[in-house]
């Protein structure tokens, strides 16, 4: 039976290669077994570099799983579903644009509360990026995709601490109040990009 796992699209991309002559055959297979559309949210903590130097690789590792357990029940409280960690960033989906702002405001607001009570050397920030569209899903294990993409480079790279970033096909997919959010572009990696912040 065939399932959305890397060992199978891996089996694709190879026939592919091996077939030019089938590949739209072989792409019409990969669009129908792993496309999906999701609101995708990446969580990225801010300062790690900083905190590893100034207090050591454990220190910050108890931060993760101290950020872990505050986010991942807002992201299953929204209907999120965690698709991978990588270091000090989580990648999660979402139904739809709203229930993964949503969680984004509630995740910032719980790390918030929470820094209340700790040292400030044990404080937790996040940055956020949050696109919208179809990404390429290998259940439980990865994603691939352009607003996957864009999604990344706005938590990971643009969004200051403390802030949500969407991309332009988020923004546009948001059935929220947009008047609360104002457009900013950057320029990274040679790209331009077009975003929106909280106003």
């Amino acid at each position: 039976m065939k399932t959305n796992n890397r060992v199978y699209l891996r089996k694709l991309l190879q026939e592919r290669n091996e077939r030019p002559e089938k590949m739209a055959e072989i792409d019409a297979e990969i669009n129908a077994t792993f496309r999906q559309t999701h609101a995708i949210m990446v969580i990225d903590m801010s300062g790690f570099s900083r905190t590893t130097v100034r207090y050591g690789i454990i220190h910050f590792l108890s931060m993760i799983h101290r950020m872990h357990a505050i986010v991942y029940p807002v992201i299953a409280e929204y209907g999120g579903t965690v698709v991978k960690e990588e270091a000090d960033n989580i990648f999660a989906v979402f139904p739809d644009v709203k229930s993964a702002v949503d969680a984004a405001s509630d995740s910032l607001k719980h790390t918030g509360a929470v820094n209340t009570t700790l040292p400030p050397e044990m404080d937790i920030y996040l940055c956020i990026g949050i696109g919208y569209g179809d990404v390429l899903m290998l259940e439980g294990e990865d994603m691939y995709g352009s607003e996957f993409n864009l999604a990344s480079k706005l938590g990971e790279d643009l969004a200051q601490q403390g802030e949500i970033l969407l991309t332009d096909s988020a923004f546009e997919n948001f059935e929220g109040k947009k008047e609360d959010w104002k457009r900013v572009e950057f320029s990274i990696s040679g790209l331009e990009l077009v975003a929106y912040q909280r106003a």
